[in-house]
C-alpha cells in the first residue's frame, strides 16, 4: 500500500510538473492554458520524435494529430452548412436559414495554422463561422488551401486568391444572394497573412470589379524580415506559439530546407541587396512607445544571397504584406486588426496599423491585454468567447 501511494505521488508530481507553466498574473483561467499547452507539447514532442526517426516531417505529424478537431458540415435550425468547391478549391459555406429581407452581407474567411496545418472543418472555425453567419445574417465562405510541407509558397496564396476571385464574381454573389457592396474578408494568424496579401493583390487585378468593403485581421503574421521584434523577445517561450515554432512555420512555408530556418532564428536571412526594405518593418519607428518598453533596436545583419536565390518567396510582398509600399496601402479598405499582449506576432499587427494609418487608411485597432495567440479559437475560454463576440460585433457594425 505504501509503495503504491509513493509511486502514485511521484507520478502525480511528475504530471503536475509537466503541465504547470508559469503565466503572467493578468492571464484568465491559467489552468486551461496549461492543459492546452500540455496537449500541444505532447503532440509536438511526438511529431519531432517521428521526424528524428525519419518517419515524416513534424508538420505532417502535427496535421495528423489535429484532424480529430474536424467536424462534418452539419446544418442546424439557424444555418445551412455545406461543403463545395470554388474553382477546385474546397470551401465550406454557411447560409442563414431565415428568409432574407434584402441582399445579405458576405464574408470570406481564411483559417490559420502556420500555412502547414489547419482546416475550415475544425470545430473552432466551424463554430465561429456559424455564429458569424447567424448574428450578421450573412453568407460566410470559409476556405481551405493546400498546405506545407507538401506545397510551398505561393501555392497557399494562389489557392486562396483563386477561391476569393470565384466568390467575387457577380454571378456567384447573385447566386448566394450577397450584396456586392457589402463583402469582406477575414482570417487569423497565417489566415490573416493570406487575407492581407490577397486584399492587396485585388487592387492590381483589373479582372475583379467588386471591391472589398472591409478586411478584418486577427493576430496576423505580416512579415518575416525581422524575427527580433520586441514581441518575439518578450514572448519567445509563451505557450501555444513560441518564437521557434513561428520561425519553423515561416521556413516551411517556403522550403523544407532547414538552413532557412536556422538563418531566420539568428535573424540573418535577408540578403544585402534587400536590406533597404527593413525601413518598411522598422519597429523602432513604427511601434507605439508603450510597446517598445526600453528595447534597443539592433540593425539586422544581412545573410547570404544564396538562400534568397534558392527561395525568393520569403522576399515577396505576397508573403510579407508589410513590405507593400505606401502607394499600394493607401487604397486598402476599412481595416480591423486584433493584436494580443502575449503573442510573438503582436508587433506585426501593430506595425501594420501604423503603416496603414500613415497611408490614410481607416483602421480600427483592438489590442487585448492578457490574451495570447489563438485566443479566438478557444471559445470555451472566457477571453476567447469575449474576443469572438467583439470581432462579430465589429463586423456587424461595419460590413
Amino acid at each position: 500500500m505504501g509503495k503504491k501511494f509513493f509511486h502514485s505521488l511521484i507520478l502525480g508530481l511528475l504530471i503536475a510538473n509537466y503541465i504547470y507553466e508559469p503565466l503572467p498574473d493578468n492571464v484568465e483561467e491559467p489552468w486551461k492554458i496549461m492543459l492546452l499547452n500540455a496537449i500541444f507539447k505532447t503532440t509536438s514532442y511526438l511529431s519531432l520524435f517521428a521526424e528524428i526517426l525519419g518517419l515524416n516531417n513534424s508538420m505532417e505529424s502535427m496535421m495528423f494529430f489535429s484532424r480529430f478537431q474536424s467536424v462534418p458540415p452539419t446544418s442546424d435550425e439557424n444555418v445551412t452548412v455545406r461543403d463545395t468547391t470554388f474553382n477546385d478549391i474546397p470551401v465550406r459555406i454557411y447560409v442563414p436559414q431565415r428568409k432574407p429581407k434584402s441582399l445579405r452581407r458576405g464574408l470570406f474567411y481564411i483559417h490559420g495554422g502556420g500555412w502547414c496545418w489547419g482546416s475550415n472543418a475544425y470545430e473552432s472555425y466551424d463554430l465561429l463561422s456559424r455564429w458569424t453567419a447567424d448574428r450578421l445574417d450573412a453568407v460566410i465562405v470559409s476556405t481551405n488551401y493546400r498546405l506545407a510541407p507538401k506545397y510551398h509558397f505561393p501555392v497557399q496564396f494562389e489557392d486562396v486568391y483563386t477561391a476569393l476571385k470565384w466568390f467575387l464574381h457577380p454571378n456567384v454573389l447573385e447566386n448566394y444572394g450577397v450584396d456586392p457592396r457589402r463583402v469582406g474578408i477575414s482570417g487569423d494568424s497565417a489566415g490573416g497573412n493570406l487575407a492581407a496579401a490577397v486584399t492587396q493583390q485585388l487592387l492590381e487585378d483589373p479582372d475583379v470589379k467588386i471591391k472589398l468593403k472591409v478586411q478584418s485581421l486577427i493576430y496576423p503574421a505580416l512579415q518575416n524580415f525581422d524575427m527580433d521584434l520586441p514581441s518575439y523577445r518578450e514572448n519567445s517561450h509563451f505557450p501555444i506559439l513560441s518564437k521557434s515554432l513561428m520561425v519553423r512555420f515561416w521556413s516551411e512555408y517556403f522550403t523544407t530546407d532547414r538552413s532557412l530556418e536556422k538563418a531566420m532564428l539568428s535573424n540573418q536571412h535577408i540578403p544585402l541587396e534587400s536590406i533597404h526594405q527593413f525601413k518598411l518593418v522598422n519597429w523602432s519607428s513604427l511601434l507605439p512607445e508603450k510597446f517598445k518598453k526600453g528595447h534597443i533596436y539592433k540593425t539586422p545583419t544581412h545573410g547570404s544571397s544564396e538562400l534568397a536565390k534558392k527561395y525568393p518567396g520569403f522576399l515577396d510582398v505576397k508573403a510579407s504584406p508589410l513590405l507593400a509600399d505606401d502607394n499600394k496601402l493607401r487604397n486598402l479598405p476599412l481595416t480591423y486588426i486584433i493584436t494580443c499582449q502575449y503573442d510573438v506576432l503582436r508587433d506585426d499587427g501593430l506595425m501594420y496599423v501604423t503603416r496603414l494609418r500613415n497611408s490614410g487608411v481607416q483602421v480600427v485597432h483592438s489590442h487585448v491585454e492578457g490574451a495570447f495567440h489563438g485566443t479566438v479559437s478557444f471559445l470555451f475560454m472566457k477571453i476567447g468567447y469575449r474576443l469572438a463576440n467583439q470581432y462579430i460585433s465589429w463586423l456587424d457594425e461595419n460590413l
